[in-house]
């Protein structure tokens, strides 16, 4: 028996997500540098209750829906807010007391992460992942929800155009992803929460959508990944799943 590894291009990149900022809104780009960690900038901050521990210390969109309304970026390694009134904000104080606005409940904020060679897992919010989502996934969910669907809501640092016939993100546990020169590891999939209910323009919620994610996808729609290879990864970019099989050999 051997191993042996299939490689077949399932698709193209056709959006890149940044997410400076846990539960803001983030920024699109055309072009992304890819470090050990994830994508260079994303969830590089987070409010947080000082009283609590594990995850359920962040304060989220899902605490306070408005927090979804100022949108973060992430420029030369500083992170700039913007209010829905239009007013600036660096990741200070001034900004921590404008969210505090929103909430009774005392929050702080965290640190900016920095690089840390000894863990780079420590320069992200939630984990060393990637969220990639992809059109035939948010396609078949919009069939079945009976409404578009804005792929904002699933906040995917990659939107995946997929060819026909492609396989769908479950298919992809356990494989690795060559994207330009970068390297990926398929870990698992994003289940999903009420984030996705709210609008990300009108804070609107529509809990039948997390429903219908729940009922069709088994809560789950899009996968994490992690990183194998850092580079640079653009729209356009052609998206390659390595798969490996074990055929049989046969002795000479």
């Amino acid at each position: 028996m051997q191993d042996t590894v299939k490689k077949i291009q399932i698709g193209q990149i056709n959006a890149i997500n940044r997410y400076p900022i846990k539960s803001l809104a983030g920024e699109s780009l055309t072009s992304c540098a890819i470090e050990p960690y994830g994508l260079l900038g994303d969830r590089w901050g987070a409010f947080y209750d000082e009283t609590k521990e594990g995850w359920s210390r962040f304060v989220t969109a899902r605490n306070i829906p408005a927090m979804m309304s100022y949108q973060a970026k992430f420029m030369d390694g500083d992170i700039r807010v913007t209010s829905p009134d239009g007013r600036e904000f660096g990741w200070d104080g001034q900004l921590l007391g404008d969210i505090q606005q929103l909430t009774e409940t005392p929050i702080a904020m965290s640190r900016l992460k920095e690089p840390n060679p000894e863990d780079p897992r420590l320069m992200s919010v939630d984990a060393a992942s990637i969220l990639l989502v992809t059109d035939a996934s948010l396609r078949q969910l919009e069939a079945q929800w009976g409404k578009d669907v804005d792929q904002r809501r699933f906040r995917g640092n990659f939107v995946v155009t997929l060819n026909a016939d492609a396989p769908l993100e479950p298919e992809w546990i356990g494989s690795r992803l060559t994207i330009g020169d970068v390297r990926l590891q398929v870990d698992s999939l994003c289940e999903r929460c009420v984030m996705i209910t709210m609008d990300p323009d009108t804070l609107d919620k529509e809990p039948s959508l997390l429903k219908k994610v729940h009922q069709e996808f088994n809560t789950c729609l899009g996968a994490y990944a992690s990183v194998i290879s850092t580079g640079q990864i653009k729209i356009g970019d052609k998206v390659i799943l390595e798969s490996s099989a074990t055929i049989a050999g046969q002795d000479n």
